[in-house]
């Protein structure tokens, strides 16, 4: 699979979208100002991260289309700003954002010819990427913050072919940082493994692919997962 490859990643990214959307609806308002799993974040902080996400990937879907450079934020501080404003946000107007935004984002999307989807653009980190990595990186998004909100979502929810490329991705940055410890993965529902850090001494990880991957991006507590010698600690992911 090839996080570039827009035939398979638009699909999973809509399904993502209407997926999150779903978890939300559910919710009602007086619940949106409650905790998220994530540390400091209420389930407004993940709405309004999302809806301005949104905003941030079509400013790149723009500047593919274009060829006039549009950063996805001017700095961090304006990414922070965004999204604590957004969290302070009246609760309608939070869910009509996450709609619209997504939205609007489908639509730049859609503008791309072959020339816009291979043209450079860069993440928020500055790493240069083609257009056509833009998809994927929305999919990380809705997928994993729908579980984020803690409202029922789980990772057992994400598709599979979404788990194995959130594998791939994930395995490939931890092991390029220092102190990765050096680990096989084998989830038992797949017939593939993952190697994470280095093959010397490797710890073998065995359970289902969904707590895993779970456990590698700090979305699990690796309970349901074995380990010969116990579970290691892998590096923050994001």
């Amino acid at each position: 699979m090839n996080r570039r490859d827009v035939g398979l990643t638009l699909p999973w990214m809509g399904a993502g979208t209407e997926f999150l959307t779903s978890v939300v609806d559910a919710l009602p308002d007086d619940a949106l100002p409650g905790p998220s799993v994530l540390p400091g974040w209420t389930r407004a902080h993940v709405v309004g991260h999302v809806a301005r996400n949104a905003e941030a990937l079509t400013r790149l879907a723009t500047w593919a289309r274009t060829g006039v450079e549009t950063p996805m934020y001017d700095g961090p501080d304006q990414r922070a700003a965004e999204i604590e404003s957004g969290a302070q946000a009246p609760v309608e107007r939070l869910r009509r954002e996450l709609t619209t935004t997504a939205g609007d984002l489908d639509v730049a999307l859609a503008a791309l010819d072959e020339d816009g989807w291979q043209a450079p653009v860069r993440s928020v980190l500055g790493r240069a990427l083609p257009a056509a990595e833009v998809p994927w990186m929305r999919i990380r998004e809705v997928w994993l913050h729908a579980v984020d909100l803690d409202a029922g979502a789980t990772m057992d929810d994400l598709p599979g072919e979404v788990v194995d490329m959130l594998l791939d991705d994930v395995t490939g940055m931890l092991s390029g940082r220092a102190g990765c410890p050096a680990a096989l993965l084998a989830p038992t529902d797949r017939d593939r493994t993952w190697n994470l850090g280095t093959d010397a001494g490797a710890v073998g990880v065995r359970g289902e692919a969904a707590d895993v991957l779970g456990w590698l991006i700090g979305r699990g507590d690796g309970a349901p997962l074995s380990a010969g010698g116990g579970l290691p600690t892998p590096p923050r992911w994001l």
